[in-house]
């Protein structure tokens, strides 16, 4: 009797064990086959960059970004005894006919909560959402972006997947292939103008401008501070641009030089009936008509004669014309400023030419042409404003005259030189 009872149960162990499936241990306690959760039995039970994933009766290694919807754990009911069915399985008698069973409608079928019953004769099937494949019972997310579904970028998400593009385009109306973004029309952040190119844009400003460090701001270009050349007296810098002016008594040619107003011929003078107007760079100079002075007289406009039976016009030359003329400042030099040249010669004369008065430092030369002719020769740079009043004179020795005692006469020009201010 104890080697049959020991036999039994040993016979019954045996069995046990035969029946168990693999992923599957024996409970005691609740008398039924239990899932193993080999993700945490089995040390490295998936390698690399794949996840564990258990479910019933083994698991599963899939990608991290994987989504898994997991199936609750069966529960085990109480095995009640079937009536005789003569039909086949997934059929039930009607008559004298065998129907089919509508498993999903009676709600007798193993589908889990997130999929779908779908009937089939005789059977059923158990139908996963869209994005999701069926892997034993369970639903396994389909990475979609391995298909490169999307142009740019592709993010799985549980289920779906969704494309995005870089930055400068935008998803087109199929949501997959992406397009460019004219950023010009939506706002752009050039203060000028922009210029649209695919995937960016860029800012570029207007002449006069120049475009800041951020590539986005306009700022005004200070061309005035590039070069003192620009303007021939003084650079104005302006929004976009520069402009020239120059002083007073000047106006602009063209847009850099300056040149001086002849007030005279304009009539912008104040002088008066018995004066002459006499035009100077940047301003005017009123003269008195008659400059004559005694013992001389006037004969003609800017001309006086000292008579010969005057006693005080023996030492003086005979006739003085009055002139005037301008010069710049810096003026190069040495340079001919004046020509002076003999109205009349005796037959015989002999004329020599010489600055009788108002040179007294030296910043003149004469430098005789000829017979009747001399050049008045600026030998320093000076700087005006500034006048001079030169007597220049010309002396004449006639041999032929000699018997009279008058054989040496002279005449001089009295030039008023009028230095202007600047060097143009």
């Amino acid at each position: 009797s104890l080697s049959l009872s020991l036999s039994l149960s040993l016979s019954l162990s045996l069995s046990l064990s035969l029946f168990l499936a693999d992923g599957y241990k024996w409970d005691p306690q609740t008398q039924h086959c239990k899932d193993i959760n080999e993700c945490d039995t089995i040390p490295d039970a998936c390698k690399g960059e794949m996840k564990c994933f258990n479910h019933y009766g083994g698991y599963l290694c899939l990608p991290r970004s994987a989504s898994v919807i997991p199936a609750p754990e069966p529960v085990s009911t109480p095995e009640v005894s079937e009536p005789y069915n003569p039909c086949p399985l997934g059929y039930e008698p009607q008559g004298d006919s065998c129907v089919d069973v509508d498993e999903c409608e009676r709600l007798d079928h193993d589908c889990q909560p997130s999929q779908q019953c779908i009937n089939t004769l005789g059977a059923y099937t158990c139908q996963c959402p869209d994005g999701y494949r069926k892997v034993g019972t369970e639903c396994i997310d389909i990475d979609e972006c391995r298909y490169r579904y999307c142009q740019h970028r592709c993010v799985n998400v549980p289920g779906s997947f969704s494309c995005q593009c870089e930055p400068g385009f935008q998803l087109a109306g199929n949501n997959r292939s992406c397009i460019d973004v004219n950023e010009c029309e939506m706002g752009a952040p050039c203060s000028q103008r922009c210029y649209n190119t695919y995937g960016t844009f860029l800012c570029r400003c207007d002449q006069g401008y120049e475009l800041g460090p951020d590539g986005f701001v306009c700022n005004d270009i200070d061309e005035c501070s590039y070069s003192s050349y620009l303007c021939q007296y003084q650079c104005v810098n302006e929004p976009g641009k520069f402009s020239c002016v120059c002083p007073e008594g000047y106006q602009l040619l063209g847009t850099r030089l300056c040149q001086d107003i002849n007030e005279c011929e304009t009539g912008e003078h104040q002088c008066t009936e018995t004066q002459t107007c006499v035009n100077i760079h940047g301003r005017y100079q009123c003269v008195e008509t008659n400059r004559c002075q005694d013992p001389y007289v006037q004969v003609s406009d800017n001309r006086c004669v000292c008579p010969v039976n005057k006693p005080a016009c023996r030492d003086l030359p005979f006739s003085i014309v009055h002139r005037y003329m301008s010069i710049t400042s810096e003026r190069s030099v040495p340079s001919d400023i004046f020509q002076i040249q003999a109205t009349s010669v005796s037959p015989g004369a002999y004329n020599t030419f010489r600055i009788r008065s108002g040179d007294e430092n030296g910043d003149f030369y004469i430098r005789q042409i000829n017979n009747i002719s001399a050049m008045l020769v600026l030998s320093r740079a000076v700087s005006g404003p500034r006048e001079y009043t030169l007597d220049l004179e010309m002396v004449s020795v006639n041999p032929l005259l000699s018997y009279q005692n008058n054989y040496q006469t002279s005449s001089a020009l009295r030039l008023s030189i009028y230095v202007g201010p600047y060097a143009f």
